[in-house]
């Protein structure tokens, strides 16, 4: 089974979506779409407020990116911890649907699910389904709710929880690489915020190159409906 490439872009909002589009278009250059992870509330930001950033999330989803919810306001719920990391099952539901109401209203439903830092609680796990998500991207892999099935595949990232210094985006490229060379999951995850800067934008282009070199096929984080008598 040859290896497949994921990249996911986060923090897109007003500020950093002019960074988010010039990095679309050199992927739209590679042939490889993005997975858009999309938080509805962020500090001193409301997506329902940018509706710029909304027209042009719409418009990357219909030119085949994914847009995946990434949690509600991003808030800690315990110190140091991300927001589904520790939450209760009562909570992760009430967080999760104000969420997918909101980007109901935007256009911009989704069915997957990836939360901040990648953390998710068991509590969220088990409110995720009756939500209503179908896949979850965790830190080690990605869940098929329904199937109850786990793809393995570790986030190589850079910003939002994980260093950008030139030391860790060397190893990010040689992980991709290594990971690509020996036909598994490339996950590459970066913060709009960080493609503004040079050295992270390039490091993440190379992995990215270096993995289709290693046959990668590019991919978005989707729910796989084959098989199921009912696709959503």
């Amino acid at each position: 089974m040859g290896s497949e490439l994921i990249v996911s872009v986060s923090g897109i909002r007003t500020e950093t979506r002019a960074h988010a589009a010039a990095f679309a278009r050199e992927l739209d250059e590679r042939g490889t779409p993005m997975s858009l992870l999309v938080a509805p509330r962020l500090k001193d930001y409301r997506l329902l407020r940018d509706s710029a950033t909304r027209a042009w999330l719409r418009e990357r989803r219909e030119h085949g990116d994914a847009i995946v919810l990434h949690g509600y306001d991003q808030a800690a719920t315990k110190k140091r911890r991300a927001e589904f990391a520790t939450l209760p099952e009562h909570e992760a539901r009430l967080r999760l649907t104000a969420a997918d109401r909101v980007l109901e209203e935007c256009g911009l439903r989704t069915r997957i699910f990836a939360a901040p830092r990648w953390t998710v609680s068991e509590g969220a796990m088990a409110a995720l389904p009756s939500v209503g998500f179908r896949v979850v991207a965790g830190l080690t892999g990605v869940h098929d709710l329904q199937r109850s099935t786990t793809v393995r595949g570790r986030v190589l990232g850079l910003g939002e929880g994980f260093r950008a210094e030139p030391w860790w985006c060397m190893a990010l490229i040689m992980a991709a690489e290594r990971t690509a060379r020996r036909g598994g999951l490339v996950r590459l995850s970066i913060s709009a915020a960080q493609l503004g800067k040079s050295g992270p934008r390039q490091a993440m282009l190379d992995a990215i190159d270096l993995a289709l070199l290693h046959g990668a096929v590019p991919s978005v984080y989707r729910w796989d409906a084959s098989g199921l008598p009912h696709a959503a």
